[in-house]
């Protein structure tokens, strides 16, 4: 079944239009890889230099963030991950 992925409008260039995508994996961070094996370029937007999440996105489970667990918030078969762009301001 899989881990069913989200992507939003201003990561879609990077999937080839596509809304929504089916990943594997045990934690966010194995889906996020398997995301970026499937598309590279996504890479530069997902994560920083330091390989860490991009402070600029929070992923969301089922509609839920997962920033305080971040990478490591372990998945299960039919979750719901969708990446969300964090704006900051005031």
């Amino acid at each position: 079944m899989g881990i069913k992925m989200k992507i939003p409008w201003f990561l879609q260039r990077d999937t080839n239009g596509m809304k929504e995508i089916e990943v594997n994996g045990n934690t966010v961070g194995d889906c996020l890889r398997n995301l970026v094996g499937l598309f590279p370029h996504i890479e530069r937007e997902l994560f920083d230099q330091q390989a860490k999440l991009s402070p600029f996105v929070d992923i969301h489970i089922g509609g839920r963030s997962v920033y305080s667990e971040g990478l490591a918030r372990v998945v299960k078969d039919g979750d719901e991950l969708s990446i969300l762009l964090v704006v900051d301001g005031g």
